[in-house]
Order: structure tokens, then sequence, then C-alpha cells
């Protein structure tokens, strides 16, 4: 088994359930998110009563309903306003805390603007309890470059920018997308019980 193949087979052992969380309008069937979902036993998408009105309060409410049916850990792919929604519902938890404690790793891609968004709730953007990765493009229409940088700073997340890589979605080229496997994976990897206690042997 070469060192790839012994990755993959680490990674699909794990128990760890991959949510998606969609922005504005879902994510169509060619969309990365979809894609991730197929490539992943057992995901979950979080689903909104009506894609087309987003609402920072309903939308977080259906990521917490989503994530108290799953046991374990967990690791979230959000994308645009899902990933406003996923950092709401993580960072107002209150009676959902134990629910929110599982979520090991969030996976924040071209998230967008709280400022354009304003009318959908007022979003404040608080320090995350859980490893997370903001990934952002310089041509994002909904999201300046500076402004995912400072979002990943105050969510206390680690960032990628992208480049030219538009809105990251299906019509900026965005199906199939290894690389948004390769960080889901990561996140993963890093929820087990096995990474834990190498990094406890490597730093304890």
């Amino acid at each position: 088994m070469n060192e790839r193949s012994a990755r993959d087979a680490g990674t699909s052992s794990l128990p760890v359930t991959l949510v998606t969380v969609p922005g504005l309008h879902g994510s169509e069937d060619a969309h990365w998110q979809s894609w991730l979902e197929r490539e992943t036993p057992g995901a979950r998408r979080v689903e909104q009563r009506d894609w087309n009105t987003p609402n920072l309060a309903i939308w977080s409410d259906a990521v917490r309903d989503l994530l108290a049916c799953i046991d374990g850990p967990v690791v979230i792919a959000a994308h645009s306003f899902g990933c406003l929604a996923t950092a709401h519902a993580l960072s107002h938890a209150g009676a959902f805390q134990a629910h929110a404690a599982n979520v090991k790793g969030v996976l924040f891609v071209a998230p967008a603007s709280p400022a354009k968004f304003r009318f959908a709730g007022a979003f404040t953007a608080r320090a995350l309890d859980t490893l997370s990765l903001v990934v952002g493009s310089e041509t994002d229409p909904w999201m300046p470059l500076d402004d995912a940088r400072a979002l990943a700073q105050r969510w206390n997340s680690a960032f990628v920018n992208l480049g030219d890589a538009g809105h990251i979605n299906t019509s900026a080229g965005f199906g199939p997308w290894p690389l948004a496997k390769h960080f889901v994976e990561t996140l993963a990897r890093r929820a087990s019980p096995e990474y834990e206690e190498e990094e406890a042997r490597a730093y304890g």
C-alpha cells in the first residue's frame, strides 16, 4: 500500500461525520460540496426551508438541529452564507454547547461578507473553540480578500489565499475539488484519538 492509500484508508476509518452547509440558493449537483458529499460516506447536509432567503437566526438553527442529531465527532465544510450560519451556530451555542463540542473542525470556503448580508441578521465574529480554516479568493465578488483574512483572524482560523478563484463555486470552476477533500481529511485526522496520542507523545 502506498503512502496515499494508507492515508486514505486511515481517514476513511475515522468515526467522523462530514456535514456540509451550503450558502444562498443551496449547492447544485455540480458544486464542490455535492461532490464532496459523494466522496464521503455518511456525509450529511444542512437543509434550509427557504434557500433563497438568508436569515442568520433561522439558518444557524438549522445547523444546530442537524448537529444535534449526530453522535460523535463532526467536521463541517461550509460555503458563502453557510459560513456565517455555521460560525453563528457555534459561537452562540447556549444549551446546544454539548453538541457544538462535537465539532472538531470547520472548513470555511469563500465566506460571505457580513456587511453585505446585514439584512439577514446582525453577525458578530467571535473566536471559535474548534480548529478551523478559511479559504479566501482574490476575486471573490462577495468578500474582499483582506476582509476574509480579517474574519479568519477573528475566528482564530488558519487562512489560505486561493488566488484568482472567484466565489469558489461551480461558476468559478469548482466542481470536483480534491483540495477541499484534503482539507476535510486533515481536520478529520486531527480529531482522531490516535492524533491526540501522537501529539501528547511529541509535546507531552
